[in-house]
């Protein structure tokens, strides 16, 4: 639209611009033009007279000059002011200052009568012709062909103006003895033709009827009808004589009436060229205010198009704000819930999901689309959270199977050392099976939290913290070297005692390994503001701040099965934070002040109670009744079967209860609560703990001197290189991770 008014608009003000440009030439050239051309035929026809001998005094004659020398300088001012785009006019304008500039001879030549009188006149008449050709030249480039006739018109006006003129001076011109020569009577005879002539074909029908009221006025005057009558006169009783040509006596009348009407044909004129200006005027303006018009218009409908398309874009932008909010609360709190919940094994409700509307405009066939994507990507995560819970749900059933398993393998252990402990060789045998029987049931419970099973908890007492650390480190198999520092003055809920347990033990068990092979670990605990808090220190390698921040991540998140898959030899820091967040704690790994890693456990105050003081014989009785007392039955798992019990001793070394019975298991091959002795004479109650060296010969419970001095060579060749192997196999381990981390 802009451009289409634009093209439309430009023509417009160009034309009125060019209009301007006419009326500036006719203001400065055309109106001075107009009047000195009234002027120099006003001064002819004195300078006839006077050459004939009339009644024109020379002051009247001198009073028309200076008339007329005033009106040639005003021209000549106001054509200094002409446009630079009309600067074609200077040229006849310069021969018409040429012409003027010879005015001041002809003046001299008809004061002194010499040259001859109609040569005098003829410079006149050349001048008036000269002034009429400037003026329609002035207006001949106009564009507008309206005003190229109205000022053809003014032209003509002009020539009949002056065809008018000329018949007064040639009669001017023959005086009282009313003789002029053939040429100057042809003159006459042309002028009378041609002004009748124009006036009737191209003055008259292009009048307008204000105009041709005026015109008529003169032309029905007595003045006017006199000159008709002298020219008709003229030109049929004209008689031919040997001097030249005789006219009638009834030129004696034509100065009287020229002189009546004369000036009101001059000012007819003028106000026709005025007229002209004028309306040239006011068309450019009309001009301008139509591309004004065009232009204001054309302003007003883009407005109003615009005004639709902010409208309506603003519609479309706050429907896609309303839908990228919605897409990005769905996106960014919705579907975590959900995929959240569908992990979990919850329901989700539909009306939480974008519903398909059916809406046909753009934005709500986007809309559609994307509910349609969260519908997919829904479903698709429905499938994966049930693969994984069949998975796990698998994973578990085959955990559970194999702990029954190694519940009775446990069991059987427990049988071999009250049976053969009076011999130290294999009960020493046994002791290291038992051992790593112990180390394969905690990686079978890493597989059974990470299925998402629970651990079995048979605890129905809370447990002091002391004995909580003992039964932790009690599950490493380099138990020997924890060193615990434990407050008595608090314990820990029952239902939480198998988890804490777990969570500690792996922590231990990491920081044996990755640890040299006799150096310490230390495990304190003690109250803080938010619970107990648990350290674990070791003596490890350094570990860059990198490789802490990705350890710690692991233990803030549950991944996965991807990313377990990839880490599986990290397993225990993926189990670890398993068991905080069911838990509520938090585990942080740093670098400890001694160059090696410190694990700090926060414990909720939620899940800590005080400790009951009691007595030596009530303590005692307790734990006659506790080594007495079946075992309690373990919590049923998710494919409702159950694994064997584990208990642990004050002093140190991991016991278990009884297994419970399972469908898997014969009752045959269960043992007995009241195992038979060596001898077989005698049944004793079966104990619930298992005792550090309790199946020792007494002789062999406490050392020798030597033995103390030497207790560094305690260990036997096996159990070092074993604890090299590990500790070396964690060194490489934490330098090829060292290796990857650099840049």
């Amino acid at each position: 639209m802009s451009a289409q008014v634009f093209l439309t608009a430009q023509p417009l003000l160009e034309e009125s611009d060019h209009l301007r440009t006419d009326v500036a030439v006719g203001e400065r050239v055309g109106v001075p033009l107009s009047r000195l051309m009234v002027e120099v035929q006003a001064e002819r026809t004195a300078t006839a007279a006077r050459w004939a001998g009339g009644s024109v005094s020379k002051d009247e004659l001198r009073d028309q000059r200076a008339a007329t020398d005033r009106v040639v300088d005003e021209l000549i001012r106001s054509a200094d002011g002409v446009p630079a785009e009309r600067r074609e006019d200077q040229s006849l304008l310069a021969k018409l200052k040429r012409d003027l500039a010879n005015l001041a001879a002809y003046r001299e030549r008809a004061d002194a009568r010499s040259g001859g009188a109609e040569r005098t006149i003829g410079y006149y008449s050349g001048l008036i012709d000269h002034i009429i050709h400037l003026y329609q030249d002035d207006f001949s480039h106009a564009q507008d062909a309206e005003f190229i006739q109205e000022s053809g018109l003014v032209v003509t006006m002009f020539s009949v103006s002056e065809m008018v003129s000329r018949e007064t001076a040639v009669l001017l011109l023959a005086g009282p003895s009313r003789q002029i020569s053939p040429s100057a009577f042809t003159e006459f005879v042309d002028s009378v033709g041609s002004q009748r002539y124009q006036y009737s074909e191209w003055v008259e029908p292009y009048l307008t009827a204000e105009d041709r009221a005026d015109y008529n006025q003169i032309l029905g005057s007595d003045a006017w009808k006199t000159k008709v009558r002298i020219e008709n006169a003229v030109i049929s009783d004209h008689r031919n004589v040997a001097s030249g040509i005789k006219l009638p006596r009834e030129i004696d009348d034509w100065q009287a009436a020229h002189e009546q009407f004369v000036g009101r044909l001059d000012a007819l004129n003028v106000k026709q060229a005025r007229a002209v200006i004028a309306r040239a005027d006011a068309k450019a303006a009309d001009l301008e205010n139509e591309a004004i018009w065009l232009i204001v218009g054309n302003g007003g409908a883009v407005l109003a198009v615009v005004a639709v398309i902010v409208l309506t874009t603003r519609s479309v932008l706050h429907r896609l704000r309303a839908l990228h909010r919605r897409t990005v609360a769905i996106a960014e709190d919705t579907l975590p819930g959900v995929v959240a919940r569908l992990q979990r094994g919850q329901p989700v409700d539909d009306d939480a999901l974008p519903a398909v509307s059916g809406d046909q405009d753009e934005v709500g066939r986007i809309s559609d689309a994307f509910a349609r994507v969260v519908s997919v990507s829904v479903d698709g995560h429905a499938q994966l959270a049930a693969e994984r819970r069949g998975f796990g749900m698998f994973a578990a059933g085959i955990a559970s199977r194999t702990g029954n398993l190694v519940s009775r393998q446990l069991a059987l252990t427990d049988e071999l050392q009250d049976t053969f402990g009076h011999d130290e060789e294999l009960l020493a045998r046994l002791m290291r099976s038992d051992q790593l029987t112990v180390g394969m049931r905690r990686q079978i419970e890493n597989l059974l939290i990470l299925a998402g099973g629970e651990i079995p908890d048979p605890h129905t007492e809370p447990m002091r913290v002391a004995d909580l650390l003992r039964e932790a480190a009690a599950e490493v198999e380099d138990f020997r070297r924890i060193e615990r520092q434990s407050l008595d003055e608090i314990s820990v809920t029952p239902r939480v005692i198998s988890e804490i347990s777990h969570l500690l033990a792996e922590l231990l068990d990491n920081a044996t390994r990755f640890s040299p092979p006799r150096s310490k670990v230390v495990v304190r605990a003690e109250l803080v503001t938010d619970g107990l808090s648990v350290e674990i220190e070791d003596r490890g390698p350094r570990v860059t701040a990198a490789t802490y921040e990705e350890m710690n991540g692991r233990l803030h998140s549950a991944p996965p099965y991807s990313v377990l898959a990839e880490n599986a030899h990290r397993l225990g820091l993926f189990v670890v934070g398993h068991l905080a967040e069911q838990l509520g704690a938090t585990v942080t790994l740093r670098r400890s002040v001694y160059g090696g890693t410190s694990a700090v456990v926060v414990l909720p105050e939620r899940l800590l109670v005080p400790t009951e003081p009691v007595g030596a014989e009530a303590r005692a009785g307790t734990e006659e009744r506790r080594a007495s007392a079946p075992s309690a039955p373990a919590p049923v798992l998710p494919d409702e079967r159950k694994s064997g019990l584990v208990l642990h001793t004050e002093t140190g070394l991991p016991s278990r209860g009884t297994s419970a019975r399972s469908p898997d298991r014969p009752v045959e091959s269960e043992p007995s609560a009241l195992p038979v002795t060596r001898d077989g004479d005698t049944k004793k109650p079966a104990l619930p703990e298992r005792v550090p060296q309790a199946h020792i010969a007494e002789q062999l419970r406490t050392p020798s001197a030597a033995e103390t001095d030497a207790r560094q060579d305690a260990a036997t060749p096996e159990e070092v290189a074993d604890a090299w192997a590990d500790y070396e196999h964690g060194t490489q381990m934490v330098e090829q991770e060292l290796r990857q981390d650099q840049p």
